[in-house]
């Protein structure tokens, strides 16, 4: 425990304490030893890459001075490397970070129900430089704090903000039209969080009327080797879409037939196939409800029912 030492406030006012302990690159304890006299040890914080804080936490005497009440140690995971810091002025609370606090905010983030954090894509700095700062002091106090995952989505407009995560060691999980999703992982050891999606799932409609003939379409681009091939009508389901509901839209889509879902009568299970991603088909049987044929003109060459 650090050496502890009253400050007399009848020898300089608040307000001068606050301006010394303000001077830039200079500690607010320093500045206050300097000024008047007292010492005081100090505990640092290490930011990552981006300097050190100091805690302290101050009460009053009976006799209206000051002392230094306890200092909080680096590994205290359960404080914020940010927190304000309280004291006590003849009995009234007094929040005091811009005395004592290196007035470096935070990412806006919110806890995930894994323990982990995700930030909040909407409330980005707009300068690159002030958003490596505050992620680097993020990723302190997050550490501090026993977080696991952190989960960073940048939409396509702030993308310039890439590379300065990637060099404070996010790395990538996923990206969609508007957005890529990176990920840094705190604690020490393998990363537990879920990787990216591993699976396509695709649809075939196999239309079957009364009569036993079935709906067969011939693809307008295809490879030479499957050249006059006919076959049932196929796709990808959309996102959050059931396979159903996919099968009787795919059928619509090509063919312009009205159909109605059945059962699913097959599946197959493939790897390594577009971009090394695996692929779950589903061929579902539908009834048709309509007999009129409209070729879709961007995929579809031709379409009939054959026998």
């Amino acid at each position: 425990m650090d050496q502890l030492k009253f400050l007399d406030f009848k020898t300089a006012s608040l307000s001068k304490k606050a301006a010394l302990m303000g001077r830039a690159g200079s500690s607010p304890f320093s500045s206050v030893g300097h000024s008047v006299g007292a010492r005081f040890s100090q505990e640092f914080s290490s930011c990552r890459g981006s300097g050190v804080f100091t805690k302290a936490s101050y009460s009053s005497s009976s006799n209206g001075t000051y002392m230094l009440k306890r200092a909080i140690s680096s590994d205290d995971r359960e404080k914020s490397a940010a927190e304000n810091y309280l004291y006590q002025i003849n009995g009234t609370s007094v929040s005091s970070s811009s005395l004592f606090s290196r007035n470096v905010k935070a990412l806006d983030a919110c806890d995930d129900e894994y323990g982990g954090v995700v930030v909040d894509p909407d409330r980005l700095p707009v300068n690159p430089a002030a958003f490596a700062s505050m992620l680097r002091f993020s990723l302190s106090r997050w550490k501090m704090m026993g977080k696991k995952g952190v989960w960073l989505k940048l939409p396509l407009e702030r993308s310039e903000l890439v590379p300065v995560a990637v060099k404070e060691g996010f790395q990538y999980h996923h990206a969609e039209r508007g957005y890529v999703m990176l990920t840094y992982w705190i604690p020490e050891g393998p990363c537990m969080l879920p990787t990216n999606a591993t699976h396509q799932v695709g649809v075939g409609g196999f239309v079957i009327n009364d009569k036993n003939e079935v709906l067969v379409v011939q693809e307008k681009f295809y490879a030479p080797t499957f050249a006059d091939l006919w076959k049932i009508p196929t796709g990808f389901i959309l996102e959050s879409e059931e396979i159903y509901t996919g099968a009787v839209r795919e059928v619509k889509e090509e063919t312009g037939v009205d159909t109605e879902f059945v059962e699913v009568i097959a599946f197959r299970h493939a790897h390594n196939l577009a971009f090394d991603k695996s692929d779950l088909f589903f061929v579902c049987m539908l009834k048709p409800l309509s007999a009129q044929i409209k070729v879709d003109d961007l995929e579809i060459q031709a379409a009939k029912v054959s026998p």
